[in-house]
């Protein structure tokens, strides 16, 4: 296959002409949208919700310390903090500073941005801290002393890279990262897996386990449960299909289930979640069951597998999550949560409901603390609900810890589940937000990939930025996401990837034939996967909208894979260097479906020149073509913010302006 793309130029992340060119598209975009009186407003609302001194400030416990990690006003790029149960009570907590990155990036003189820390097991006195430049995937690490509260001289460090690394003990950790050449995979994440411990170079580091070139990644960890420490490696083959052995003395022992299981081991228990049917001895177990046994038996070649879920028309395993004695399984029964706690004893496993749990649309199990009790945090919101953070403790009582508050008015809103028929037939759900008189425009949202499922939420974001203003809002939940197990997932892969789309405009469809809108009404709006969907909606149906917003977007398919972490997702679309792939990529690939004389509605395009995740490119080259063809577009791209496209609240706040003015001044 060859090249013939006139705009290949504007690949070059960091080309001055490359980004000349942005800074122009940058600056036409931030004149045309931000003139008007309307822009400062939606702005400094969304700004509000982001910096509310009193949203919920989530907790994870590490030991005997509730961390958290905050942004506001004053603090940009965020206090790392902790605080503890008792005070987390209160309406006030006193919290005490671990890490304050403004101040960090103020006395390095770098943008740093917070991507998170793993904590020692079991004596949560030592973490590993990650930082980006700009919001990056890519990230350095550094030894963070939380007793200290100060970074560890001459502790473990990495420079920049996509690394993964993670304790083994207060001496020795598991590392993955940039060793030079042939230590990544053509997908740009680890390939090498070392055991590297104190007081040694890197370079001395000793192997322990090596994927192949075409992984998407390989690795290794270690389970420190107290009485069953284990340790892991394994590689990934693509993005659904994994192969795991237990590291013993005497080598590697496979964790033999299939390649598209997802496995984990909770003290002596193996839990396996299956993504297609499983056949063991005489029972076949169907897709998105999960099967648990005991972890030396199994490896030991018996399969006594006990079914903890199985599901139905209507049901699907959303994911699981252990306590020290229980296990939580969460559910979606037609994409609300749902949960059961399931107990293990000699008797076998009891069921119960989770006591406490809420009946609202979406609900999450947030943090457990397996090493230690059997407590757990939830948290629970609807479209129309604003979060309420609970404290329960299986077999105990459940508390209201946190309540968020309600940021705009919902009086009137009602919420309400329809489902259109895609054209082969299928039932696609989705969710309608709107005052029962409205006449405002609507705004459908939707991602479809990946096995994300798209629950029923609060945002005070879109609450104010479109509800509030007499919009009607709509999430979709195509095929491609895990809404109704995985099969919903898989039988949009590759070459069937064409139903994606057609049940997201069978869903617009169905709007307009319930007098909710009308096309010309009608704003859709996603990113990332969900951008892709976007830029197909634009080629291929174009009449059916009125606007379209488009973030962080895969667009050109047929180079998606050479592009940064491109590689890793050719399970889920196919590889274009494939004759046979690129006959159905090339059918729906945006970028080369843009014709000229067509009736394009207005559309949006923004991303981050700091994604390292999905290439900037694919946003610019669209752009370029469209303008050339001289249709409406308009480009914004933000320096920082890696793939979730801002790097701290100004920027967010700044881009849903943009967005929000956009459709607005559109639908006026």
């Amino acid at each position: 296959m060859t090249d013939d793309d006139p705009y290949l130029w504007l690949e070059e992340v960091t080309g001055e002409t490359a980004l000349d060119w942005v800074r122009a598209r940058n600056a036409e975009t931030v004149a045309e949208l931000t003139g008007a009186p309307r822009f400062a407003g939606l702005r400094d609302e969304v700004r509000e919700v982001l910096d509310a001194e009193d949203r919920i400030p989530y907790v994870r416990r590490r030991g005997e310390h509730l961390y958290n990690f905050w942004q506001d006003a004053q603090h940009p790029r965020g206090l790392w903090r902790r605080t503890t149960l008792e005070s987390y009570r209160s309406a006030e907590p006193e919290w005490e500073v671990v890490l304050d990155v403004d101040a960090l990036a103020a006395a390095e003189g770098e943008s740093w941005v917070w991507q998170g820390a793993t904590v020692l097991r079991p004596g949560y006195h030592r973490a590993l801290v990650e930082l980006s430049r700009g919001g990056a995937d890519a990230a350095v690490v550094r030894e963070f002393d939380l007793v200290a509260l100060s970074f560890v001289e001459d502790g473990f460090s990495l420079p920049e890279a996509k690394s993964q690394v993670g304790w083994i003990d207060e001496d020795r950790v598991y590392v993955g990262t940039d060793f030079g050449e042939g230590s990544l995979t053509t997908s740009g994440y680890p390939r090498v897996a070392k055991e590297w411990r104190r007081g040694t170079p890197l370079a001395e580091a000793t192997t322990v386990f090596e994927g192949k070139p075409d992984d998407v990644s390989a690795g290794a960890f270690h389970d420190p449960t107290k009485g069953f420490e284990r340790d892991f490696v394994y590689r990934s083959l693509d993005f659904y299909r994994r192969e795991k052995y237990l590291r013993t003395a005497d080598g590697l022992v496979r964790v033999d289930v299939p390649e598209d299981a997802e496995t984990s081991v909770h003290r002596e228990w193996l839990l396996v979640s299956i993504r297609s049917e499983w056949t063991v001895g005489k029972v076949t177990h169907p897709a998105g069951s999960l099967l648990a046994a005991r972890f030396d038996d199994f490896l030991a070649g018996r399969r006594e597998l006990d079914v903890l879920f199985s599901p139905d028309e209507h049901t699907s395993l959303a994911y699981h999550t252990w306590t020290r004695n229980h296990l939580v399984v969460a559910t979606l029964v037609d994409v609300k949560s749902r949960f059961e706690v399931l107990t293990p004893g000699p008797s076998g496993w009891t069921r119960a409901p989770l006591a406490g749990a809420p009946e609202v649309g979406a609900a999450d199990v947030l943090d457990t603390s397996p090493d230690l009790d059997d407590e757990y945090l939830l948290n629970a919101s609807g479209y129309t609900q604003p979060a309420t953070l609970y404290r329960g403790e299986i077999g105990g009582g459940v508390e209201v810890l946190k309540r968020a508050p309600a940021f705009f008015d919902a009086e009137g809103l009602e919420v309400a589940q329809h489902f259109a028929t895609s054209e082969d037939g299928t039932r696609i759900p989705y969710f309608v937000v709107r005052r029962p008189d409205a006449d405002g425009p609507t705004m459908l949202y939707g991602y479809g990939g990946f096995e994300v499922s798209l629950t029923p939420s609060y945002s005070g974001v879109i609450g104010r930025g479109w509800l509030a203003r007499g919009g009607t809002y709509v999430v979709a939940n195509i095929r491609g996401g895990g809404e109704y197990g995985p099969t919903w997932h898989s039988s949009v892969l590759r070459e069937q990837r064409l139903r994606v789309y057609e049940d997201f405009a069978a869903v617009a469809r169905d709007l307009v034939a319930r007098g909710i809108t009308r096309p010309e009404r009608l704003a859709i709006h996603g990113g990332s996967n969900g951008g892709l969907l976007m830029g197909v909606m634009l080629t291929r149906y174009p009449e059916l909208f009125g606007a379209i917003v488009c973030q962080v977007p895969l667009l050109d398919m047929r180079r998606y894979h050479r592009l940064l972490a491109g590689a890793s997702w050719m399970a889920e679309y196919g590889d274009p260097d494939e004759p046979a792939d690129w006959e159905f990529l090339r059918e729906y690939s945006p970028y080369q479906n843009v014709r000229s004389g067509q009736q394009y509605p207005p559309t949006f395009i923004l991303t981050s020149t700091r994604d390292d995740r999905v290439h900037p490119g694919h946003a610019r080259k669209m752009v370029a073509r469209l303008r050339e063809l001289g249709y409406d577009v308009r480009y914004y791209e933000n320096i920082e913010g890696g793939h979730g496209g801002a790097a701290d609240n100004e920027q967010l706040a700044f881009k849903w302006g943009l967005v929000f003015e956009f459709l607005w001044e559109r639908f006026s």
